[in-house]
């Protein structure tokens, strides 16, 4: 659960700590998932291009988290939902701390439903999100990713990860 997570996950001073969730289609049957780093804010996106059992949700994230290094997949946190049934098969195969919010509770992963806002300018609610190819996707996630943020001295979440993905844990 959230309360035993470290210390360190709500100062952002320490990157790998991530927040993920689905954003959900139309009466959600498709889904996508979100993943976004605290301290740079980078965004990956997972495709499932079926359904969104937690099978294809701990395949998908998995894959996902293992496109960064180690030193930067350190804590994950996440809601409630039964898409991570598997939780203890992601931790496992990417060496990733899995947490969860308390129910009711999407505000303790405010990064990840702020980033889930901005991708609704890409993937409106009430659509088929399985429209979407893992080539869209990445191109959606490269554009939040270039995209100069106040909070990060107006860098991009692609320029303080790969800072970041370059030093040593």
């Amino acid at each position: 659960m959230i309360k035993d997570r470290p210390e360190e996950v709500e100062g952002r001073t320490v990157p790998g700590q991530w927040e993920g969730d689905l954003i959900v289609g139309t009466r959600n049957r498709t889904a996508v998932g979100t993943l976004v780093e605290r301290t740079s804010r980078f965004v990956l996106l997972v495709h499932l291009p079926g359904r969104h059992t937690a099978e294809a949700v701990r395949d998908g994230v998995t894959r996902a988290l293992l496109t960064v290094p180690p030193h930067l997949r350190r804590t994950l946190t996440w809601d409630q939902g039964v898409e991570m049934a598997h939780h203890r098969d992601i931790a496992e195969a990417t060496g990733t701390r899995v947490y969860f919010c308390d129910s009711g509770s999407p505000w303790q992963r405010g990064l990840n439903e702020n980033t889930n806002g901005l991708l609704r300018q890409y993937m409106p609610k009430s659509t088929n999100l399985s429209v979407h190819s893992a080539a869209d996707l990445a191109t959606i996630a490269a554009d939040l990713n270039t995209r100069p943020r106040k909070v990060l001295g107006w860098r991009t979440p692609l320029d303080v990860f790969t800072a970041l993905t370059a030093r040593a844990s």
